[in-house]
């Protein structure tokens, strides 16, 4: 049995900054990733940031990582991170269950950090497994991380901030964009996403869906239809659109299982993307010693994630005694960031979602 003052399940953004600010603070921290490498979404992000300076503005995302690394790298053995760790149990008694690489591992932190992050939604069509039909997470991580071409010309299904940035890298690795849909009546991404692809020439078209996948052993061709004001279908608007690839960029769901298993109260909010954790301004959950941070919290940016990774981070190692001397600074920033962040019309869904969620 394996012993700890603080373990972070999950090793992305939000995991990494959230170990960072424990171990600075005083708190020995076990990081635990499933991954072989730290950086979550990160490794696969090549546009800028936004955001300020604190959240790395105008740093590429895959280089984000690296800065992070660094940093963890300084605090010696105050962090042990456990790569290709998957945590498979984590139960009342505060035991986590681990597999790492055939090994069957148990650790018993005196409290946990859960960042698991999210995973990709999925729309239901006839014939949705086709290969070429792929997750825009799938996407990124073909050509950013491996450098492979997912197929020579692809449809975007979803305009949000994802589905415009892929779209975006597409052109920009040569790779044919034949336009991006979503189903309301604007694009949910950042104007100057939109922009940059209508200046290559790719139409961005409102109100549709798509409604069958065509192709005997992979894809050939979609259908879609358009869609009224209150997101029905208009019989007699179908048409074809030839494509080897369909990228679906439809949103994110928190990953939130150890959650349950744990037993935090958990609340379905539709601003947040899914079932969410109660949780306090400092991130601990309903369960005594259980903190949560990033996209398992809530579907935002990455800039927000590590954010709420710091705050996590410096409020659990305070509750076990280890008190960061610049503890009330660094909070009143980190609740300023996250405010600036979260401003203006782009963060009300997230401003509505948390008042509904918040102790």
């Amino acid at each position: 049995m394996m012993k700890t003052d603080i373990a972070v399940i999950g090793g992305g953004p939000a995991g990494l900054c959230a170990a960072i600010n424990a171990a600075s603070s005083g708190a020995k921290v076990i990081l635990l990733e499933r991954d072989s490498q730290l950086g979550g979404q990160l490794i696969k992000q090549t546009h800028m940031f936004f955001g300020s300076k604190e959240q790395h503005a105008s740093t590429r995302g895959i280089d984000i990582p690296g800065i992070l690394n660094a940093e963890l790298e300084k605090l010696g053995n105050n962090v042990t991170v456990m790569l290709d760790s998957t945590v498979v149990g984590l139960y009342e008694d505060r035991v986590l269950t681990v597999e790492q690489s055939g090994k069957y591992i148990k650790i018993a932190p005196q409290a946990i950090i859960v960042a698991t992050g999210a995973s990709e939604k999925f729309p239901a069509f006839p014939n949705n497994d086709l290969p070429g039909i792929y997750g825009a997470g799938a996407v990124q991580t073909l050509m950013n991380v491996y450098g492979v071409a997912p197929g020579n010309s692809v449809f975007m299904v979803g305009a949000g901030n994802i589905g415009l940035i892929v779209s975006y890298q597409l052109l920009q690795a040569g790779i044919k964009v034949k336009g991006v849909i979503c189903r309301g009546p604007k694009y949910g991404g950042y104007a100057v996403h939109a922009s940059k692809l209508r200046r290559m020439g790719v139409p961005i078209m409102p109100q549709h869906r798509v409604v069958y996948a065509h192709g005997k052993d992979k894809l050939e061709k979609i259908t879609l239809i358009k869609l009224d004001e209150n997101k029905k279908e208009i019989p007699g608007t179908e048409f074809d659109i030839e494509t080897d690839v369909l990228c679906i960029s439809t949103g994110l769901t928190p990953l939130g299982e150890l959650l349950w298993q744990i037993g935090c109260e958990m609340k379905y909010i539709r601003e947040l993307s899914g079932h969410v954790p109660v949780r306090n301004k400092e991130l601990e959950t309903s369960v005594p010693g259980i903190f949560v941070a990033g996209d398992v919290a809530g579907i935002e940016e990455a800039s927000s994630a590590m954010v709420e990774g710091k705050l996590a981070g410096l409020c659990c190692a305070k509750k076990l005694g280890h008190v960061n001397p610049d503890f009330d600074v660094l909070k009143e920033n980190y609740f300023k960031q996250l405010h600036d962040l979260r401003s203006g019309p782009e963060g009300e869904t997230i401003r509505r979602g948390l008042t509904k969620i918040e102790k």
